[in-house]
């Protein structure tokens, strides 16, 4: 059996992104992580291969935003 789970639970989630629950809530709610809605009380879960999936998006998105939107030595956001 493999070490990793199928399904994570979102304080799983929060914790491998280090984001607070609520923030793995809200990418859950928000359709930009995708989940399932299970049992009677309709806890949320995350297949370990969404997880990954979201992960490598956010690096091409990081990637594009990097080259998009150069770095400048000697200014800030906001100046």
């Amino acid at each position: 059996m493999d070490a990793t789970p199928r399904f994570l639970q979102l304080p799983d989630v929060a914790e491998i992104l280090n984001i607070s629950g609520a923030q793995a809530y809200a990418l859950v709610r928000r359709g930009d992580l995708r989940g399932i809605k299970i049992g009677g009380r309709g806890q949320w879960r995350v297949e370990a291969s969404e997880l990954e999936a979201y992960i490598q998006r956010m690096y091409t998105e990081s990637e594009r935003f990097v080259r998009d939107h150069p770095f400048v030595e000697g200014t800030l956001p906001g100046e």
